[in-house]
């Protein structure tokens, strides 16, 4: 079997649904756990007498674990694939949850965030990578199954603060210790999967040796570019799940459970632009979808911290579903742009993602205590224009995928 023959059977080989659907679950797990960290702000900063500051802070650490050591796991798996790595993350992540029920202080709260992170960077490089590998010649679908797994339980994160942590307070964070046991089984099983297709693969490739050339400068500039969108899309996003909770509280008087539920709302909203956004890019393009999911979104943003609270609902559905479309999109284009270093490409977006919401969460933070939560609902309201960005990716590439052997690259109209 030569080289290209085998490529073209990677390129046609049937889609592993039963797969997919097992890496999004353990992928809604994982983000459900991540995402009960900001949902219980309005808890922890009670128990533990936090400021908006400090809130920011543990934002910071939970995210920036996992956005710097992303890239890196994602650059090691590229070189050489560690399949079960995705339940140790799973095991990670269940040592910081249950730390983080019991932290009885700040700094012991920024340890046990500290592990959900690290977690969260174990697993999401080689889950991105088993999506990859199972999608078969729908890589949008794929992957919007894949992100559609975690952002579901990003918009859980409200409802169990809502239900369980309201009532319980900081140790209810302890019952989800079972849920990622549960999770480490199920990633254990994607495991086997994925070690066997290593293998496979590894017999139908011919040996070959040769150079690495470098990224010609129109993939640098293009990956430059997708890294600013999503810079702008994750400082949005930061305000929204991490203080617009508080802005409704304090500016509108609802009780901390009637506020999860608006964000829960939003978050829903995401879920389903997730997973409508990776189709609709396989069908009208990746980079139309890209522009479409903020600048569609940006009219609605810029009104949000003006809005009588009958209309906060009904936007916020809008802004959840338009923006988020472009979630698994932007992951999908950074892997065609970087074939041969899918980890790395997922790392950098979805590690990307969560490292500048964590600065964002910071700054916002800062913001709010020398401010206003006003101020910040405003001064968000316009980081959607930036989605402009978006403008000067290169165009999708509307034919066949060609990889270029020589160069390392999939052509996107470049």
């Amino acid at each position: 079997m030569t080289t290209m023959q085998a490529k073209k059977i990677d390129r046609y080989q049937a889609t592993t649904y039963s797969i997919l659907f097992a890496i999004s679950t353990g992928h809604f797990i994982n983000d459900s756990i991540q995402s009960v960290v900001p949902a219980m702000f309005p808890i922890i900063e009670r128990s533990l007498d936090l400021s908006y500051t400090q809130l920011g802070w543990v934002a910071f650490v939970l995210n920036m674990t996992s956005s710097v050591m992303q890239p890196v796991f994602g650059a090691t798996a590229d070189r050489k694939p560690q399949p079960y790595l995705l339940p140790v993350g799973m095991l990670l992540a269940m040592i910081g949850v249950i730390g983080f029920g019991l932290a009885p202080s700040f700094y012991l709260l920024l340890l046990a965030v500290l592990f959900i992170g690290l977690g969260s960077a174990v697993f999401h490089p080689e889950g991105s990578r088993v999506a990859f590998m199972a999608a078969g010649n729908k890589r949008g679908l794929a992957q919007s199954i894949y992100q559609m797994g975690g952002n579901g339980g990003q918009a859980l994160a409200p409802v169990f603060t809502a239900l369980i942590f309201v009532p319980l307070g900081q140790k209810g964070a302890l019952l989800f210790a079972l849920i990622t046991a549960a999770g480490a089984l199920v990633l254990t099983r994607v495991s086997h999967w994925y070690k066997s297709q290593l293998a496979m693969h590894a017999r139908g490739k011919e040996k070959k040796t040769s150079v690495r050339a470098k990224l010609p400068a129109a993939i640098k500039w293009a990956m430059l570019l997708l890294i600013f969108f999503v810079f702008a899309r994750s400082w949005y996003a930061a305000a929204i799940t991490n203080f617009y909770q508080f802005y409704l509280i304090e500016d509108y008087g609802l009780s901390i459970q009637q506020a999860q539920l608006y964000l829960f709302a939003y978050l829903a909203a995401g879920v389903a632009g997730t997973f409508l956004g990776g189709p609709l890019a396989d069908r009208f393009g990746r980079k139309n979808m890209l522009v479409f999911s903020m600048l569609g979104a940006a009219p609605f943003a810029l009104l949000l911290p003006y809005l009588p609270l009958v209309l906060v609902l009904p936007f916020f559905l809008i802004i959840g579903f338009v923006l988020l479309s472009s979630f698994s999109v932007a992951v999908v284009y950074a892997q065609e742009l970087l074939p041969d270093k899918i980890g790395m490409a997922s790392g950098l977006i979805v590690g990307l993602a969560f490292g500048m919401g964590a600065i964002g969460s910071v700054v916002l933070g800062l913001f709010a205590d020398s401010f206003s939560l006003q101020l910040v609902m405003i001064l968000a309201s316009l980081l959607p224009l930036l989605g402009l960005s978006a403008l000067g990716l290169p165009n999708d590439y509307n034919g066949p995928k060609i990889l270029d052997s020589k160069k390392g690259y999939v052509k996107v109209g470049l």
